[in-house]
C-alpha cells in the first residue's frame, strides 16, 4: 500500500483514458470516425419499412408454396398459416 501510494505521488500517474488523443484526418463515404448524418432517424425508419415490406412478401410467397406431403410427428408452427396443410397434396 505504501509503495503504491508513493509511486503514484512521485510519478503523477492517473488511471483512465485521459483527455484528447490523436485521430488522423480520414475521408470516407460513411462519414469518418464520428459521423452524425443529418437524417439518420428518417433514413433508419425508411430502411426498416423497406426490410419489413420485403420480408412480408417473402413470407407470403413462402406460405403459398409450402407443402408437406407427409404429416410430421411434431407440430410445425408454419402449419397454422400455410395454404395446404400437411398430409394433403
Amino acid at each position: 500500500f505504501f509503495f503504491h501510494t508513493l509511486t503514484n505521488k512521485l510519478f503523477k500517474q492517473n488511471m483512465g483514458g485521459g483527455g484528447w488523443y490523436y485521430v488522423p484526418k480520414v475521408w470516407s463515404p460513411t462519414g469518418g470516425w464520428w459521423n452524425n448524418p443529418r437524417n439518420w432517424k428518417a433514413n433508419t425508419a425508411v430502411c426498416g419499412m423497406v426490410i419489413f415490406a420485403i420480408s412480408a412478401v417473402v413470407f407470403k410467397v413462402s406460405a403459398e408454396k409450402e407443402r408437406r406431403p407427409i404429416k410430421s410427428r411434431f407440430p410445425v408452427p408454419s402449419e397454422r398459416w400455410v395454404k395446404h396443410p400437411s398430409g394433403t397434396q
